[in-house]
């Protein structure tokens, strides 16, 4: 059975956690480690993936970083999104052979995560992501090079969901964002997070790994390159 290293991060700036995602790339493109799932949290920021609008941040970058969000563009696919503290966000570094099948798969592990915190979710034709009746839960957005995949899925746990609301989220005017706190009423980012990596796993037929940030930081330092743990 192939082996997915999960290591968690806990709260990472959003620019450190695209360097490490990019350090791991390179790596996995070289076949120095194997697929690695990091799950970790952001400070407030927007990111504007490759299809974003002009007008999908109608307030002005001024403005947003009056109130302590930053904006950052990025390259992967989709559209405006917010990133904050309480929300799980996942970024799997992984050797896949096709977009669609990996962003379904992603998809039916996040639901089946959320199934295990009493949390009925879905697809919705024609809309990646996930959602609990017609409000939005996850949001997915990915960017392939040389068949390795960066950037991933962020699930609202129990963060604020108000940011969501002074942008065009996703893209889809009005959209209704949610939460498993809101659908609950639970506080549960520390169980939600094992349970992601539970069935982000499984979904992918593979073992998890615990990984700790340092064991993986050493296999990233030149001394380690060309080697596989």
């Amino acid at each position: 059975m192939d082996e997915i290293w999960v290591c968690q991060l806990g709260v990472v700036p959003y620019d450190e956690a695209l360097t490490l995602q990019q350090r791991l790339r390179a790596a996995r493109q070289a076949d120095a480690v194997p697929d690695v799932l990091l799950l970790l949290e952001h400070p407030p920021v927007y990111t504007r993936g490759r299809r974003t609008a002009p007008g999908e941040l109608p307030m002005g970058e001024a403005w947003y970083a009056d109130q302590g969000i930053d904006v950052v563009d990025t390259d992967r696919g989709g559209r405006v999104t917010y990133h904050g503290p309480g929300q799980l966000v996942g970024y799997p570094i992984m050797r896949i052979t096709d977009v669609i099948v990996y962003l379904r798969t992603m998809e039916h592990a996040i639901i089946a995560a959320l199934a295990e915190e009493g949390v009925s979710a879905q697809v919705r034709e024609g809309l990646t992501g996930v959602w609990v009746a017609d409000r939005k839960i996850a949001s997915i957005g990915v960017h392939v090079s040389r068949g390795v995949t960066t950037h991933g899925f962020a699930v609202n746990v129990e963060n604020d969901l108000h940011p969501f609301e002074w942008v065009v989220a996703c893209g889809i005017q009005g959209v209704q964002m949610t939460s498993i706190e809101r659908e609950t009423r639970l506080r549960s980012l520390p169980c939600f997070r094992r349970r992601m990596a539970h069935q982000f796993a499984v979904a992918h037929q593979a073992r998890q790994r615990l990984v700790s940030p340092a064991r993986l930081e050493s296999l990233l330092s030149p001394a380690a390159a060309g080697h596989v743990a």
